[in-house]
């Protein structure tokens, strides 16, 4: 069947396509290159010129590389990974509902776990750190492969190469891109396979002559993501209840029906500005596929390392660009040292003529074998072996040394932050030492904090639209427990402490609902420890304040046993905080229940002995019973006071074992030992 010729539309969205792709490459060109230039020089040890090695490996001569730069490389992308960007949002407007904003976080936080955020957080920073930049994508993917309803999902870029950005774009994240481009490179047979069934244009049609290599190279054809971003404007209604709607939802058959029957009115009415994402799958001969995209932002979210504007063009460096020439350098340095020192010629011993005549088959390989004993001349001087002259190596020696110095100056970090021993004396001196190191390298921390911020306002953008239905979905809380919530329906709310169903006066079921669809909502972007980290912290400092200020044990201890990382620390924490607010335990309860169940059916005794004594007797038999009644209880009370007590003296020191027994002993012990 013959496929359908395109149409001129086609012709001119290619062609618009082509010379974007052109100014994008063409803008990208210089940090494209130095950043493969950088990676290849630090990940790939090709640090010596090609005529260079070349010319040295004709001459027999060595080119050693000894690579520090991995080294300053990991110490800041590691810190970036124990600093994790968190995503925090919040209600923005009159709409927007705290507790739903709540629900917003936990369902990011499922969002990132279920997609492995962190892996393309890591990925994007070390490429931002090793060549200047690096991207973060965010997609969409169905939740399960029997279901229909929609996730967001948060993708790696390993190849930070593929992806082109808007040159026009001036926003420190790159939030005002308005095109991008993701390519591929595929054979003929992957072509074929993906993209057969869409293309109008065969594989050997006339059509390809007109291609550049960079799309079609002999069997190989470059296919790339064309995303297009324009300002739309759409009528937008604010009705009588306050609420403003698009045209959308005012079509929707519960709108139209509260209009006909003037239950709302709409007040007002303008035009609107938002933006219109289109991806568009093409290769340089035709546009393959088209969709739209729900969300207002180009889902593909760039992390910029060292980043400047000059005369209107941004440069984004590596952190170890201006480090090339001191590695370049200390090679060569190190790369002298070693030939002087390896080809120097073996010292030899001076003696007087004929000294040498007895034992000369030694003496002849005292250069190059190791004797226990050699013989002279009797009656002649003995032979003395002239020192090594190492002048010119040590001079070698100390450059490599200043190379490796420029290295840390140029980088800006010390010995102190790469966790060696250096010319600091003091505690203090050393964290001087390694603060200094964390702010010259913050700017690509910071720059990080920045694009997990706008990847947070596409997750935002995005959430409204794809969960818009009535769903049940899973979300995490910060310390990392899971629990599923309705999202826009009504369900009844459930108290946290006892998981009962809370009912008003009335006793009827109250009601909650997390409306994703409405309201307005912002963030923000907190960096620091993980979650794990800051509550072992939050443990060590409590116990300091207990054993600084016992009295407040009481009050610290319920908190302190949520931070500790035991089984049962949760049941301990609850019992420690109803001792602390005064509550009686269980136990105690029960047995106060019991003393009042005795004294009311000893009472009902009392009464039936009254009617069967005379009043006198019975009264004074009855005050005999009461009283024996009181002391009885007020004994059992006070018993039961004493084993309440007891317990909380017990818990206190089991909590008290159980810290010491957790705290790392010196020398590398264990707890038990």
């Amino acid at each position: 069947m013959a496929k359908a010729k395109k149409s001129s539309e086609d012709d001119d969205l290619l062609r618009a396509a082509l010379d974007d792709f052109q100014a994008c490459e063409d803008a990208e060109s210089t940090n494209r290159t130095t950043a493969l230039a950088d990676m290849t020089f630090s990940r790939l040890n090709d640090q010596w010129p090609a005529d260079v090695a070349k010319q040295r490996q004709v001459e027999g001569r060595p080119c050693l590389t000894i690579n520090k730069l991995p080294t300053f490389i990991r110490q800041v992308v590691n810190d970036a990974r124990q600093n994790k960007p968190s995503i925090k949002v919040h209600a923005a407007d009159s709409g927007a509902d705290p507790a739903t904003a709540e629900l917003i976080n936990g369902l990011i936080r499922n969002i990132e776990y279920a997609s492995n955020a962190d892996t393309a957080y890591d990925t994007a920073t070390e490429c931002a750190v090793s060549g200047g930049f690096g991207y973060i994508r965010v997609g969409m993917d169905y939740a399960y492969d029997d279901a229909f309803d929609m996730d967001i999902t948060i993708n790696r870029v390993s190849n930070p190469f593929s992806i082109y950005g808007d040159p026009n774009s001036r926003n420190a994240d790159s939030s005002d891109w308005d095109k991008a481009f993701v390519v591929d490179r595929l054979s003929k047979e992957q072509f074929k396979a993906q993209y057969g069934d869409k293309a109008q244009v065969d594989w050997d049609d006339a059509s390809w002559n007109d291609v550049s290599t960079s799309w079609r190279d002999g069997d190989f054809v470059t296919v790339a993501e064309w995303w297009t971003r324009e300002e739309v404007e759409r009528p937008i209604f604010q009705l009588s209840d306050g609420s403003v709607h698009d045209m959308e939802a005012m079509q929707s058959e519960q709108m139209q029906f509260l209009l006909s029957t003037g239950q709302i009115k709409v007040v007002r009415e303008r035009q609107a500005k938002s933006c219109k994402v289109t991806q568009r799958i093409m290769s340089g001969a035709e546009i393959l596929e088209t969709r739209d995209w729900p969300g207002r932002y180009i889902p593909i979210i760039p992390v910029y390392g060292d980043e400047f504007d000059i005369e209107g063009k941004r440069y984004f460096r590596s952190l170890i660009h201006n480090a090339v020439d001191a590695q370049r350098m200390f090679n060569y340095w190190r790369t002298a040292s070693t030939e002087l020192v390896a080809l120097a010629p073996k010292v030899p011993y001076i003696g007087e003529q004929g000294a040498f005549d007895v034992d000369q088959e030694r003496w002849n390989t005292a250069n190059t074998k190791s004797h226990p004993y050699m013989e002279y001349k009797k009656g002649a001087l003995p032979p003395q072996r002239q020192p090594l002259d190492m002048g010119t190596a040590a001079g070698a020696l100390q450059e490599a040394l200043n190379a490796s110095d420029d290295i840390k100056s140029i980088i800006g970090l010390y010995d102190a932050s790469l966790g060696a021993r250096s010319n600091e004396t003091s505690g203090r001196a050393i964290m001087a030492r390694q603060r200094e190191g964390d702010v010259s390298t913050f700017h690509f921390i910071d720059n990080m904090s920045r694009a997990i911020r706008h990847t947070g306002r596409v997750l935002i953008d995005l959430i409204p639209k794809v969960y818009s239905g009535e769903r049940i979905i899973r979300i995490i809380g910060e310390d990392g427990t899971q629990e599923a919530k309705p999202i826009n329906k009504e369900y009844p709310q459930v108290d946290p402490k006892t998981g009962q169903p809370m009912v008003d006066e009335q006793g009827q079921a109250i009601m909650a609902m997390h409306d994703l669809t409405a309201g307005k909502y912002d963030l923000t972007v907190t960096t620091g420890p993980s979650f794990t980290s800051r509550r072992e912290e939050a443990a060590a400092s409590m116990t300091e304040m207990v054993r600084a200020f016992p009295a407040a044990a009481p009050i610290i201890m319920p908190e302190l046993a949520k931070q500790l990382d035991w089984p049962g620390a949760d049941k301990i924490a609850d019992k420690m905080e109803e001792m602390a607010s005064g509550q009686v335990p269980p136990e105690l309860q029960k047995q106060m229940q019991e003393m009042q169940a005795q004294m009311q059916k000893l009472a009902q005794e009392n009464q039936q002995l009254k009617a069967d004594k005379s009043e006198k007797i019975a009264e004074i038999e009855a005050e005999q019973q009461i009283q024996l009644i009181k002391v009885q209880s007020e004994e059992k009370i006070a018993a039961a006071k004493i084993q309440s007590q007891q317990q909380v003296e017990f818990y206190k020191a089991q909590t008290q074992a159980a810290i010491a027994a957790a705290k790392p002993k010196p020398n590398g012990q264990s707890a038990q030992g």
